[in-house]
């Protein structure tokens, strides 16, 4: 397990330095810090934006593999460079990737651990009105965009609170501005914050494992190791739970890997929706200004999650298939 551990962390490091590499030498061609500076009001000089642009680091007279290692060697110092307004990309990295993190995290695992479990009842009802059930729930919500989901979640919302004639769902920002009170209060109104979005994740994640988790689930059930374990004596629940539950989350820890960009996704336009402030808000401002220090820290951070969720299914895999280690 340690050799597949050893193995998998050298092909992350490899793909991240790539992945890197790649991503600033699109986002030095495709973004132009110097039209943010050019529709100001009035318009610096161009000998002022020629060394704004070259303190950062941004001079387009320098080659861009030259530009690349002097802002990899900064990033390997911890130095993520600084933003076209002059602000530590640091700082605003280190708030915006807690607001990202509560979202992805409580949202997917929610999300998947539902969907597994939404696709193992389906496959033993195989036919019955619960399997017929998730399939038009897992269609429908494969069929709208995460943008569209996030908005007619915000107008259920908001039917609910007119209905209600007060505010019982909160669908806007992290927290209750001025909202006062202790420790366990504020936990409380950022939970209230939190549930919406994490819904908005979490029903695109339950609607995509849970029609591969059924797939796995079928072609397990109808395997000879678990008839054989039936002839036995087992019921077929236990056999199943025992025996073909975890050959049937196999499959599924590879999906894990490459729908979690998706998930990422997803959360953009989520937090765009419900106002918060994270790394996805952040990216679609730094493209929007042609930031590219700001784009970067976030295409970074993106292809680290992918890695790291690729790294996670890859032991996973490992845990549940002893042939992927013994080999």
């Amino acid at each position: 397990m340690l050799a597949l551990l050893a193995k998998r962390l050298t092909n992350c490091l490899v793909l991240l330095l790539a992945s890197t590499f790649l991503c600033y030498l699109i986002s030095s061609v495709a973004l132009d810090p110097r039209a943010y500076f050019e529709d100001r009001t009035p318009r610096p000089a161009a000998a002022v934006v020629d060394a704004r642009l070259a303190e950062l680091g941004l001079d387009r007279g320098t080659p861009v593999t030259e530009r690349f290692g002097h802002w990899a060697w900064r990033a390997l110092h911890g130095d993520l460079g600084r933003t076209l307004d002059g602000t530590s990309v640091n700082a605003e990295f280190g708030r915006r990737v807690g607001v990202t993190a509560r979202l992805l995290i409580v949202g997917t695992v929610v999300g998947t651990v539902l969907g597994v479990l939404a696709g193992v009842w389906a496959a033993v009802r195989r036919g019955g009105l619960p399997d017929r059930a998730l399939t038009l729930f897992s269609f429908v919500v494969l069929s709208v965009p995460p943008f569209v989901l996030g908005l007619l979640l915000q107008a259920g919302a908001l039917t609910v609170n007119d209905a209600a004639g007060r505010t019982v769902i909160r669908y806007t920002g992290e927290r209750t501005p001025g909202f006062e009170g202790g420790p366990a209060s504020q936990l409380g109104d950022a939970a209230v914050h939190l549930a919406l979005p994490t819904i908005s994740v979490a029903l695109g994640a339950i609607a995509a494992y849970s029609r591969y988790q059924r797939g796995a689930t079928l072609d397990v059930l109808a395997s000879d190791h678990l008839r054989t374990a039936q002839a036995k004596g087992l019921t077929p629940g236990r056999a199943l739970l025992r025996h073909g539950l975890r050959t049937s989350l196999i499959p599924l820890t590879a999906f894990f890997s490459f729908g979690f960009l998706t998930l990422f996704t997803g959360a953009v336009f989520t937090e765009k929706i419900y106002g918060w402030h994270g790394m996805g808000s952040w990216f679609i401002e730094s493209v929007q200004r042609g930031d590219v220090n700001a784009a970067m820290a976030v295409e970074v951070f993106s292809a680290a999650l992918v890695l790291l969720a690729g790294l996670v299914a890859d032991l996973l895999h490992g845990a549940l298939d002893p042939r992927v280690r013994y080999a």
